[in-house]
């Protein structure tokens, strides 16, 4: 189907009845660094006040133990879930004492890549295949890239929203197919736009240069301890991110359900050699999960991802491949310095509004010609996203950041107005009208500010950071005490997960070898 103008856009998004738009659900993945009063990696372990990094839904750790991630339930509007994100930060800021939450994607200045801790998450099955999956990654990608933080949006469409885009579409295959495939149309114009949430909400232009470790990647000097680029997004999503040559090869589809997970299932089933020399044990200690290009679904690293909640023990290509797409999981986002909890609801209105725009747009598949330009756009956007005009590949054509930008807007503004129409006010309009300013004037963009402040305080990045983590340190010690039952809610679920971890430590009844082999033996 060609892709909808702006008047066609209206007439579709006019016609909705509100129950279309206003049962999306929103959730928020959010990671952070525990650092002590200097903003050093903290090497303590997971405070047990927090409960069990493995079963406690919503406070845990991602690659270091580090590294806490925060997990709100799905809300159904942006202040319900920002309001579950505050609550999450305030009960751990209240536990960490002299530790403090880091509040860049970049971290502070760090120690050698030996002594960055790994995420621990106890003896059982499935909690030593989540440490040594990690351990692999140390292997692959260095540990330093196990401190790089972001936030994770989490939407799905309402189940009225995909049966009206079917009809629109022509497309009368059972709803659950129907859905599937309105995702991935989805997913493929994520890839294709999600330069421009680089633009509007990177906020990495600058990194310590003991991260690099002497890969300077042709980044400039701020100070003696910072490295930068002076029209830079968001180095994270950068090629010093997470990126690597075997995943650099990957090209996973999304051009269906079937392609993306066939893709995944071929990189989890190929050895690579650089990874065989690593070997899975070492000394008797388990080095890696595999030896493949990918030791699970997740070692895929994407912009956005396609999402069914697994059941306990199931690959998540399983699940997608029974019971099809559920959610998209949003990637791309850094993590905003200027928010104690690392996003705005304003942020999360403008993600459903270019989501819905994305779920509506172009329906064609992306080829590896699109594909490569595509990465092209991306890496552009997040080294040199605001230079003047930047110039920019459209299917196979020139333009610029601009005037693809002022496009998109365009393409955004009734997705909007319908928002507002449905929930009452005028905050999604309001909001795109904020945003559209930011590529008219890029010293709106975080990107932009974090410079201005570094330069204005004469602060290298580290320092910035530490300073800014006391700010947002302040605003949750401001913040009023919990009601006695949530206090008590809280305190009961890290109780509770502690429990929990000793129940399925306890409940093991086969040994890690052997658990490994049925995982991956599931289709």
């Amino acid at each position: 189907m060609p892709q909808l103008d702006a008047a066609q856009l209206d007439d579709f998004f006019s016609a909705l009845p509100p129950e279309a738009l206003l049962g999306s659900r929103y959730g928020i993945e959010r990671e952070t660094l525990r650092v002590d009063l200097s903003g050093s990696l903290a090497t303590t372990p997971h405070p047990k006040a927090l409960g069990s990094a493995l079963t406690h839904p919503s406070i845990t750790t991602d690659y270091s133990e580090a590294l806490l991630e925060f997990v709100t339930k799905t809300a159904a509007t942006p202040d319900v879930v920002i309001g579950l994100l505050s609550d999450l930060h305030q009960f751990t800021s209240n536990v960490l004492g002299d530790e403090r939450l880091w509040p860049l994607s970049m971290p502070g200045a760090l120690p050698p890549a030996v002594d960055i801790p790994l995420a621990n998450y106890g003896t059982s099955n499935v909690g030593q295949m989540k440490t040594v999956y990690r351990r692999g990654l140390g292997h692959r990608y260095g540990r330093p890239m196990q401190t790089i933080a972001g936030v994770h949006f989490n939407f799905s469409l309402t189940s009225t929203f995909t049966r009206q885009l079917a009809a629109l579409r022509g497309d009368g295959r059972p709803a659950d197919i129907a859905q599937s495939a309105a995702y991935f149309v989805l997913l493929r114009n994520v890839r294709r736009y999600a330069w421009l949430i680089l633009y509007l909400f990177g906020a990495s232009p600058a990194v310590c240069r003991s991260f690099l470790e002497g890969r300077e990647r042709g980044l400039q000097l701020f100070d003696d301890t910072t490295l930068y680029l002076p029209n830079a997004t968001s180095l994270r999503m950068s090629d010093i991110g997470y990126s690597n040559s075997a995943q650099s090869r990957l090209n996973i589809s999304c051009n269906s359900l079937e392609e993306y997970v066939g893709g995944l299932t071929r990189a989890i089933q190929t050895a690579y050699p650089a990874y065989a020399d690593i070997g899975t044990i070492k000394n008797g200690v388990w080095q890696q999960l595999s030896t493949s290009i990918l030791q699970i679904a997740n070692e895929f690293y994407s912009v956005v991802r396609p999402k069914r909640v697994a059941r306990s023990g199931e690959k998540p290509t399983s699940a997608l491949r029974e019971r099809g797409v559920e959610y998209v999981e949003i990637r791309a986002l850094d993590v905003n310095p200027f928010e104690p909890v690392g996003i705005s609801a304003d942020q999360i209105r403008f993600l459903e509004c270019f989501l819905l725009m994305c779920a509506v747009g172009n329906c064609d598949v992306i080829g590896p010609v699109e594909q490569v330009e595509i990465d092209a756009n991306q890496l552009t956007v997040a080294r040199e996203g605001r230079s003047p005009r930047l110039p920019m590949t459209r299917h196979g054509e020139a333009t610029t950041l601009y005037l693809w930008s002022q496009d998109l807007f365009d393409r955004l503004e009734p997705i909007a107005a319908s928002c507002d129409d449905a929930a009452g006010g005028s905050v999604y309009v309001n909001t795109i009208a904020a945003y559209r300013k930011s590529v008219a004037d890029p010293s709106l963009t975080p990107s932009a500010r974090v410079l201005e402040l570094m330069r204005e305080r004469r602060l290298g990045h580290a320092r910035f950071g530490v300073d800014l983590a006391q700010q947002h340190a302040d605003v949750f010690a401001g913040l009023p005490p919990f009601e006695p039952a949530r206090a008590a809610e809280m305190e009961g679920l890290a109780a509770q997960s502690l429990a929990q971890q000793a129940e399925v430590e306890a409940d093991d009844d086969i040994d890690f070898k052997t658990y490994l082999e049925r995982y991956y033996a599931q289709p």
